[in-house]
């Protein structure tokens, strides 16, 4: 479904929840925020055609890895581990960059469960890689619940930093997609068709053999059991952590589908486990590429989830002078690392419009370039 957004400023557009989403942005506008990336990794992302976040299962390996390197060090000569080629386009993490180091916003990564360890500074939260969600033994409980609380301590840490500003919590798990797919149909809503994928038309059909597979063992709708089944370790990382920040400061959950099912399983654990936290102060944010998939329907699931504020950044590359950024109005590549909320931040903080926007990210560009 292709939703119409309600333009709440220039470049950022409200599709749910929209009294919700103008009280949030019209609270933290000019803030400073505080940026967290939780970086994680499923066997999932291994599957051929699973994911385009990566031109193979061997480079998507590495996916998370060299995007936090290139969110603290840029483009580089010397990166320890490259970004990965794509099929077509330019990782999202451009666009994030941009934004992070044209505006001065501080960088957290948190490792919740990499194959291998960042190259950057990233705190280590004693998780583990997770097995593929068909399996129904992706992690084990007690990884889940130590990432939880590790989630909850830095939600507290970090809010204290923010002050009166926000976090922009983002992630990076290639086939992520697919264990929130997972994850919000153990959970009990009805996602099938409705989450989207890194490629032009999502794998819908691919998704959903390996989520049934996956479900075929799991009776109840308990979220520990469904996030031990078939999740992946950012998920309960982040779903800890949204809910003691948001006690304290704001929350931009940036990403799409995967941000969708950390809420809809935040929600679902403080509601079985008498968890406080302050859904009013928590807001998704995502690229319109995402919001305005024709073959996803990331409005209807929203919907579906219900309570939660849908934004996307208006940001356009249709007039780009490089052809892999144009590649996103085909559809190829649409979000990661928090690409979206970061851009609905760089207006929220320091008022960048769509113009100033797409000169930063080709700027970065052509500097990449430059190295390769």
């Amino acid at each position: 479904m292709i939703g119409v957004p309600y333009p709440v400023t220039d470049t950022i557009g409200a599709y749910t929840q929209l009294d919700l989403a103008q009280q949030w942005l019209q609270q933290y506008e000019g803030k400073r925020p505080l940026y967290v990336c939780v970086l994680g990794f499923t066997e999932t992302g291994l599957i051929p055609g699973i994911s385009a976040a990566g031109a193979t299962p061997e480079s998507r390996k590495y996916t998370a890895i060299a995007d936090a390197e290139f969110l603290v060090q840029g483009p580089s000569h010397s990166a320890q581990y490259p970004l990965p080629p794509l099929h077509q386009g330019a990782s999202p993490v451009f666009i994030t960059r941009a934004v992070l180091s044209g505006q001065d916003i501080p960088i957290w990564l948190f490792d919740a469960g990499l194959p291998v360890a960042p190259a950057v500074k990233a705190i280590d939260l004693g998780g583990q890689p997770a097995r593929c969600l068909s399996t129904g033994a992706a992690q084990t409980r007690e990884t889940v619940k130590q990432l939880f609380q590790q989630g909850l301590h830095w939600g507290t840490v970090l809010a204290e930093r923010v002050k009166d500003g926000y976090l922009i919590v983002s992630e990076c798990v290639v086939g992520g997609t697919t264990t929130a797919l997972a994850v919000l149909t153990g959970l009990g809503f009805k996602a099938q068709g409705k989450v989207n994928s890194s490629y032009p038309v999502c794998n819908h059909d691919r998704k959903w053999q390996l989520v049934c597979q996956g479900l075929a063992g799991v009776r109840e709708t308990d979220p520990w059991r469904v996030l031990a089944a078939v999740g992946d370790p950012m998920q309960a990382a982040i779903a800890g952590l949204l809910l003691s920040a948001s006690q304290r400061c704001g929350v931009l959950l940036a990403g799409g589908t995967q941000m969708l099912a950390v809420y809809a399983l935040a929600r679902a654990i403080a509601h079985q486990d008498n968890i406080a936290w302050n859904p009013s102060q928590v807001i998704v944010g995502t690229t319109r590429w995402v919001a305005e998939d024709p073959t996803g329907d990331t409005i209807g699931l929203a919907e579906e989830i219900g309570t939660v504020p849908l934004l996307a950044t208006q940001l356009s590359f249709a007039a780009s002078h490089y052809p892999q950024l144009r590649a996103y109005e085909d559809g190829f590549v649409k979000e990661g690392v928090g690409a979206g909320g970061c851009a609905i931040a760089a207006q929220l903080y320091q008022g960048w419009d769509r113009v100033q926007l797409l000169g930063a990210i080709e700027a970065l560009l052509a500097e990449y370039e430059q190295f390769h």
